[in-house]
């Protein structure tokens, strides 16, 4: 009988032994992760004004050049991107003050597809500081004809129904003209400002929410009492973009 209890004992202690064992096998070890970013010379592709997602550029056209090819954006990483050219038409003369509206932005979107959507001017800011920048715009002097060497007398251009769009997750730009009137004598005027922890990222001004108030949102007023020749009258934008507020 003792011999058996022994034997018994033994056993028990062999099956717990084991699991004892692993109940203290846990190892840790810490290790890190990290990326840094640098301020970006790339150009910015103009985005689609009414839905600005930057993995989806377009192709505006430009009306008032042959072939609709616009001018390449500035070099970033502070950068104007794009700015619609206007194209009034061909009217018929008048001795009445008339009020003649600008066409909409034409592009090619993402997928190859003909668009349309409000005119618009695109700033993008890639400089990782959040330093602000504020951008104006002035006409460089009145209409004019080459042919004729005449002008185009009190003619007046008005941007209406202003708004800044952008798929940023940054704080847009706090400032913006709802509403511009061009000084044709070339009087900056202010179109928008991103102050200090403002503007990081691509915004779009644009000129109405939806299509139909685009064709209706940028104006040329121009008098009855203007001598008007059967021509082309013609004129220029400059836009400028401050890297300060």
């Amino acid at each position: 009988m003792k011999k058996r209890s022994a034997v018994i004992s033994l056993l028990s202690v062999c099956v717990l032994a084991p699991t004892l064992a692993f109940a203290n096998d846990v190892i840790e070890y810490d290790s890190n992760g990290q990326i840094s970013f640098q301020p970006s010379t790339d150009s910015t592709n103009p985005l689609d004004p009414l839905d600005p997602d930057p993995d989806r550029p377009i192709k505006p056209v430009d009306p008032t050049v042959p072939g609709g090819e616009p001018n390449p954006g500035t070099q970033g990483p502070l950068s104007i991107d794009f700015a619609s050219s206007l194209d009034f038409g061909t009217q018929e003369i008048t001795s009445r003050t008339e009020y003649y509206h600008a066409a909409s932005q034409k592009y090619t979107d993402f997928d190859g597809e003909d668009g349309e959507g409000p005119n618009f001017v695109q700033v993008t800011d890639n400089r990782g500081t959040e330093a602000g920048w504020s951008l104006s715009v002035k006409q460089n002097g009145q209409f004019y004809s080459s042919e004729w060497e005449q002008e185009l007398d009190n003619a007046e251009i008005t941007f209406n129904n202003g708004g800044i769009v952008t798929n940023s997750d940054s704080t847009k730009p706090s400032e913006s003209a709802n509403k511009i009137v061009l000084d044709p004598n070339g009087a900056e005027s202010h179109v928008m400002t991103a102050h200090e922890g403002e503007g990081a990222g691509t915004y779009l001004m644009t000129w109405g929410e939806t299509v139909d108030e685009a064709r209706e949102s940028i104006v040329l007023e121009v008098p009855g009492s203007s001598t008007k020749y059967a021509t082309q009258y013609t004129t220029t934008f400059t836009w400028t973009l401050n890297d300060t507020p």
